[in-house]
């Protein structure tokens, strides 16, 4: 026989069970990692309203590109080997995209006042190029920052960051998961 003791037990511990099942599972398993490469930022930067130039001697604004999902990487005018590296494999991962690739815009900051050379500009192959105007330094962030490379969505939010020396196949999971599930831009 079970008296209303032991009933009033029973019921507390059925309740005190997922509690003390949910302690026990923060404390000692270890959680799996994300699907994704690159480091989501939350909450997420901004694009600075700021205006740039192209190499052309036309204004270049990011607001130009509202609606369109940008890749945004920043170096010297020089870009050495490793900044273009970079370049390229920017370039190939937005062309693995396929059907996806008009999606995308990419966009090269000159964060220092040196100008990129004709040939290296030749290279880029659709690529947007923001210089720097004279006499004006950028802010620390998207557009000066020559170890990420930045994702940023249709609506202007700098929501991803991948690392300047990027794998260019793991780049290109996390684009595509992210494309498939977005109804934007």
């Amino acid at each position: 026989m079970t008296g209303p003791r032991t009933k009033l037990l029973l019921l507390a511990a059925l309740f005190a069970a997922p509690i003390t099942a949910s302690i026990l599972a923060y404390k000692f398993m270890e959680p799996r990692p994300t699907a994704n490469y690159g480091e989501l930022l939350s909450p997420p930067a901004t694009l600075p309203a700021q205006e740039f130039s192209t190499p052309e001697g036309k204004r270049f604004s990011f607001a130009e590109l509202a609606g369109k999902w940008m890749i945004v990487a920043s170096d010297s005018g020089e870009c050495a080997d490793a900044c273009q590296l970079k370049l390229v494999t920017i370039r190939q991962v937005r062309l693995a995209l396929g059907r996806n690739a008009p999606r995308i815009e990419r966009i090269f900051v000159v964060d220092d006042l040196k100008r990129p050379d004709a040939a290296m500009l030749a290279q880029l192959n659709g690529m947007a190029v923001a210089l720097t105007p004279p006499g004006m330094s950028l802010a620390p962030g998207v557009t000066r920052d020559r170890a990420h490379i930045y994702l940023v969505d249709p609506r202007g939010n700098v929501m991803m960051r991948w690392p300047a020396a990027v794998d260019g196949k793991r780049m290109l999971g996390d684009l595509q998961r992210l494309l498939k599930a977005s109804q934007i831009g």
